[in-house]
């Protein structure tokens, strides 16, 4: 309850406030964008980390459905740290474009979020890539828990979109049972890779995903690029294709090469993916039919 209040005075008047730090970004004004910390229990001894969330607010007074976006896992600690606070500014400007308003959690153990990196998943011959996209799924789960406080929020329906480490720990977010989740969009998700087209354990891939497909309830739309040299073309379908047999609701697209690497498709193609993404949510029932 004393979060709550933090995070409903937070949300009157966009200061400071017991711990949960509030500022204005002036970075770019034409969006609302306020940066909160937000508490993320860390399982072992009941200790509390505070990550940085970064929101963005449409126009008006709400309620507005929220999206969650989660970012991936660089390979090394430095680049984790590195990277900063994360934004994903175009990508939030088309889900802002739907009615939405959104929210990007950087989670522990990346950019200035308190904590240590916690989403290991173990040795490369025997990868616990389930448990591993759980622990991701905490933070995801710390950020809309926070969002419950706040007027303009509408935690009835919510939305996950995660790319990479993000787009898997989003898929087994979806398996926790999150009040209000009414779908998730999965860019190019999955753990494991340590160099262009190579993966720890693969079936280890295949097995998580046949594992979070028993528990997930939501729609999903799973989307990789034809060229994504993290997890191919023959491996995502694969990993689909478990999540599906074993009860999940998954369509697969298949987005076209981008140059470079395909894994960047969410940055570097928005304006592909954003008509897919807007027709799967208003088939959900959702996006800019709620506006």
């Amino acid at each position: 309850m004393a979060i709550a209040r933090r995070f409903s005075r937070w949300a009157r008047c966009a200061c400071a406030v017991a711990g949960i730090a509030a500022a204005q970004v002036a970075a770019n004004p034409r969006l609302d964008e306020t940066v909160v910390r937000v508490p993320v229990l860390s399982g072992e001894g009941g200790r509390s980390d505070l990550i940085d969330v970064t929101v963005f607010r449409p126009a008006g007074v709400g309620p507005f459905p929220l999206v969650v976006i989660s970012h991936g896992s660089p390979r090394t600690v430095a680049d984790r740290r590195r990277a900063g606070r994360m934004r994903f500014e175009a990508q939030s400007r088309a889900f802002l474009a739907m009615g939405f308003a959104v929210l990007v959690p950087t989670r522990r153990g990346y950019g200035d979020s308190q904590g240590e990196w916690s989403e290991g998943y173990g040795s490369c011959n025997q990868p616990d890539y389930h448990a591993a996209g759980l622990e991701t799924a905490r933070d995801i789960r710390a950020a809309i828990d926070a969002a419950r406080a706040l007027p303009w929020a509408d935690t009835r329906r919510v939305v996950l979109v995660g790319q990479s480490a993000g787009g898997w720990g989003s898929v087994a977010a979806a398996t926790q049972g999150i009040p209000g989740l009414l779908g998730v969009v999965n860019f190019a998700g999955g753990r494991g890779s340590y160099a262009a087209q190579a993966v720890c354990g693969e079936e280890g891939l295949v097995d998580a995903a046949r594992k979070y497909g028993r528990q997930a309830k939501a729609p999903q739309l799973w989307i990789y690029s034809a060229n994504d040299l993290f997890f191919g073309p023959a491996l995502s379908r694969r990993m689909h294709e478990a999540f599906v047999a074993s009860g999940g609701q998954a369509e697969y697209v298949q987005a076209p090469a981008v140059e470079g690497d395909g894994h960047g498709y969410f940055s570097r193609a928005v304006d592909d993916w954003k008509p897919q993404v807007e027709r799967f949510l208003l088939k959900a029932g959702h996006g800019t039919a709620a506006r």
